[in-house]
């Protein structure tokens, strides 16, 4: 378990003898591609670290149409919240992937928390910006239209869990275009106009399962 701990930013400060304590209460579990780990509005019991493979977190209206929130990739958190406010899921989490996850039961998770500022801090500093994140794609919503919604969401997933090779960035598709639409906030054919645009432009190339963003074309 330690080895897995290592390789993850939440605990990269913490010594041996820390990392062999926390190893002692966490859990490594494997998850196949399509798994959901929890649901909106059940009580939360675990936190969970991602060690490899992807998550989404979404949020499901009365009427079944969903919407991404968030995706987390190695070395992201999520679950705290719930454990943190005592109030039950504020979205649902499910496996894009198959992956492998570090889990925390409640009690252990608000342990670790007590015991390690350097934790604690990371945490805050997560929410932070979960928070950040929310206020500016409420102004996006606002403000911006939606083929400029569309590249911007593109940029983001780009800069998260893109790889870069000179100009270009490769985008690995994790989310299918229902879901890409979601998380831009706009129908799915105005999603598909726009990659087609961004497609005859040669801004965006498809190869296999991998999305090319070149940056030279973007900016021009």
């Amino acid at each position: 378990m330690i080895e897995y701990l290592t390789k993850v930013s939440l605990f990269s400060k913490l010594n041996e003898a820390q990392l062999t304590a926390i190893a002692d209460i966490c859990t490594k579990k494997s998850f196949k591609a399509g798994t959901v780990l929890f649901n909106e509005k059940e009580p939360g019991n675990t936190f969970y670290v991602v060690f490899s493979g992807s998550v989404k977190i979404y949020t499901r209206s009365n009427s079944g149409e969903e919407k991404i929130l968030s995706l987390f990739k190695s070395g992201d958190s999520f679950g705290e919240l719930s454990l943190i406010d005592g109030k039950p899921r504020s979205a649902s989490a499910q496996t894009l992937e198959d992956s492998v996850l570090i889990a925390l039961t409640a009690p252990n998770f608000l342990e670790l928390c007590k015991d390690h500022f350097d934790i604690s801090l990371c945490i805050m500093q997560e929410l932070c910006q979960r928070l950040r994140d929310t206020n500016q794609h409420v102004y996006d919503l606002t403000f911006l239209d939606a083929r400029t919604r569309v590249i911007k969401n593109l940029i983001k997933l780009a800069n998260k869990n893109g790889i870069r090779q000179g100009n270009l960035i490769l985008i690995r598709m994790m989310l299918n275009y229902d879901e890409l639409s979601q998380m831009a906030g706009v129908q799915k054919p105005i999603l598909m106009q726009v990659m087609r645009d961004l497609n005859e432009k040669q801004i965006l190339t498809f190869q296999g399962q991998e999305m090319r963003l070149d940056l030279t074309m973007l900016r021009g």
